[in-house]
């Protein structure tokens, strides 16, 4: 039994083949959405590739492969849904619908697949993001060292853009040392028993760079010696809230990222639910179109659906198939493979002649 049939006349067959034409050339629309979607998400992370341990490009090629497909397959459904207004047409394309539409299903679950990629890209970009900004952090100091003389700037840059400081926070900058040797009086007695005080012989002090100063202070900027209140006037360090920036860059970077990705998902899934319409429209055509070709009566009503038979016949037809195919290969199970030939039983047969021997 038919699986959602429906009888279609020759005037709703050829209004069906004309929206769904339309519709693909809407869906060519959609390719180029996705195509820029992925090209907008490709470049946002190339932007910050410094302060990521790894480049997350998986999520934006794959919308920009499925935005390229789209553009192809939908170009070339709307020459057959053109095609298919008269029958003579269509039979140019009656051995290649059936592939088309096999081959636009595996692309609507691609589009799928995309979008969940979308949503669960966050862990990934929030352990790349935890690394990379401890690197960059690490870095900070080494402005004249090649390959490293533009982090400065760059951590400089998001902690301004995104009001953040640090990787969790700005306690992070009290654990490094973020302060280049040559700017340090090593002369200074102060500055000595710092490095002489720590293991691994670092300058660590409890301040931070001037970037993570918050922009809405309402006094100057107070970078140095945060956690001594004796050190400023009238500032108590457990009270002071607005003076620098308390969110932490990774948090900062990961709702960025997390907004965009989420808009972008949302984007795409509505993209998938309106291929898999285009899908189903085409599938009723091409199964109604066959259907006229087989009683011969271009005007004439027809049926068509989405399958053939049920859901499980035809499941169990595709597995019989495939089961087939793996057999074709299998030559160790022909029974006849041992058994000699006519031939090589005929020349079994015949007695050997012994040549004489020359005395």
């Amino acid at each position: 039994m038919a699986v959602l049939k429906v009888t279609f006349t020759k005037t709703n067959r050829d209004k069906l083949a004309q929206v769904l034409w339309v519709l693909n050339w809407v869906s060519v629309v959609t390719g180029v959405t996705l195509f820029s979607l992925g090209l907008f998400l490709k470049v946002e992370i190339v932007k910050r590739r410094e302060l990521m341990s790894k480049e997350i490009v998986s999520v934006p090629n794959m919308l920009i492969f499925v935005g390229l497909t789209a553009c192809a397959i939908n170009f070339l459904g709307g020459k057959i849904c053109y095609d298919c207004v008269d029958t003579t047409k269509f039979l140019r394309w009656k051995l290649l619908m059936l592939p088309y539409i096999i081959c636009t299903f595996f692309f609507t679950f691609c589009i799928l697949v995309g979008a969940l990629m979308c949503y669960s890209m966050r862990n990934d970009l929030e352990e790349s993001l935890f690394l990379g900004l401890r690197d960059a952090m690490r870095y900070y100091k080494d402005t004249d060292m090649p390959g490293r003389c533009y982090i400065k700037r760059t951590m400089d840059m998001l902690q301004m853009q995104f009001q953040c400081c640090g990787n969790e926070g700005y306690r992070d900058w009290f654990h490094i040392q973020w302060i280049s040797n040559r700017y340090l009086d090593m002369t200074d007695s102060g500055v000595a028993e710092r490095l002489r005080s720590n293991v691994e012989g670092k300058y660590l002090i409890d301040g931070v760079p001037f970037s993570c100063c918050g922009l809405h202070s309402p006094r100057p900027c107070i970078q140095h010696q945060i956690t001594n209140n004796s050190a400023h006037y009238n500032y108590e360090y457990q009270k002071e809230e607005l003076n620098l920036n308390r969110r932490g860059c990774r948090q900062a970077l990961l709702e960025h990222y997390t907004q965009i990705m989420q808009s972008i998902g949302l984007i795409v899934l509505i993209i998938w639910l309106f291929e898999v319409s285009v899908l189903t429209g085409v599938r009723y055509l091409q199964t109604a179109m066959e259907n006229v070709l087989r009683l011969g009566d271009p005007d004439s009503e027809s049926d068509g659906w989405l399958l053939e038979n049920s859901i499980a016949d035809t499941a169990r037809y595709n597995f019989n198939i495939i089961k087939n195919l793996g057999k074709c290969y299998q030559v160790d199970d022909d029974p006849n493979i041992d058994v000699p030939s006519t031939s090589q039983q005929a020349q079994e047969n015949v007695p050997v002649k012994q040549i004489p021997v020359a005395q």
